[in-house]
C-alpha cells in the first residue's frame, strides 16, 4: 500500500461534483464553527485534475472562513468506479457503528467540566435528553382518575410509574440518567430498558437515594 501524501492546494483548484448524493449546504455553517475551533484536520480527498471525491463540506466551510489553501490527498489511484463507491461508502460508514451511550455521556461530561463548547460535536440539541417516548409505550401521561375515559382500557405497567418517572427527569441529570440505567442493566442482568426503567422509579418511589 503506497504511503499517503498530503499537499496543499488552494481553493480555486477545486471543482465539485455535480451529482454528489450528500446535501450538506445546511451544514456549512456548523463544519465551519469546527474547523474554526479545532483547525482543518481531515484532508480533502480528489483527483490531481481538483475534482473532490471526499469532502465537499469541508471545502465549502473552508470557502466560508475565507481560506486560502487546504489539505488534500490526491486519489488518483482509484478507478472512476471505486471513486464513484468511496463517495457513498465513506458517508455511510458513520453509521456502521453504534455509541456506547455511558461512556459518550462521561465523556461529555468532562468537556462540559472544561467549559469546551459542545456545539461544536455536532450533536442535536435533543441527543443526551432521555424521552419518555422513547421508553414509553404511551406519548402522554395516564388519564387522571377522574377522566371519563380512565375505565375504558386496561392499566397498563408504565402508567404506574409515568408521573414518578418525570419526577425522576427532573431530578435527576439526563446524562447521569443515561449512566444509572446503564448500571441497573448491568448489575440486575436486565436487557430490557423500559425494566430497567422501572426499577429506577421504584427506587425513586421509595425514596432510595440516587447518586
Amino acid at each position: 500500500m503506497d504511503k499517503l501524501k498530503i499537499v496543499y492546494w488552494p481553493l480555486k483548484k477545486f471543482s465539485e461534483y455535480e451529482n454528489n448524493p450528500r446535501k450538506n449546504d445546511h451544514a456549512v455553517d456548523q463544519m465551519a464553527q469546527a474547523i474554526d475551533g479545532m483547525g482543518f484536520k481531515v484532508p480533502v480527498i480528489a483527483k490531481s485534475s481538483g475534482l473532490i471525491v471526499d469532502g465537499h463540506l469541508r471545502f465549502k466551510a473552508a470557502k466560508k472562513l475565507g481560506l486560502k489553501n487546504i489539505p488534500v490527498i490526491i486519489a488518483d489511484d482509484l478507478t472512476e468506479t471505486q471513486i464513484k463507491a468511496f463517495r457513498i461508502m465513506i458517508n455511510q460508514s458513520a453509521h456502521w457503528a453504534d455509541w456506547d451511550m455511558e461512556k459518550l455521556s462521561l465523556e461529555v461530561e468532562e468537556l462540559k467540566t472544561e467549559d469546551f463548547d459542545l456545539d461544536l460535536l455536532g450533536f442535536d440539541e435533543n441527543f443526551f435528553q432521555v424521552s419518555t417516548d422513547e421508553f414509553f409505550d404511551v406519548p402522554d401521561a395516564p388519564p387522571a382518575s377522574g377522566d371519563s375515559d380512565s375505565g375504558d382500557r386496561e392499566p397498563r405497567r408504565t402508567d404506574e410509574g409515568y408521573s414518578a418517572f418525570e419526577l425522576v427527569m427532573l431530578h435527576e441529570n439526563k446524562l447521569r440518567l443515561i449512566e444509572v440505567i446503564n448500571e441497573i442493566k448491568n448489575d440486575l442482568s436486565i436487557t430490557a430498558t423500559e425494566d430497567a426503567l422501572m426499577v429506577l422509579v421504584d427506587r425513586y418511589v421509595s425514596q432510595e437515594e440516587i447518586h
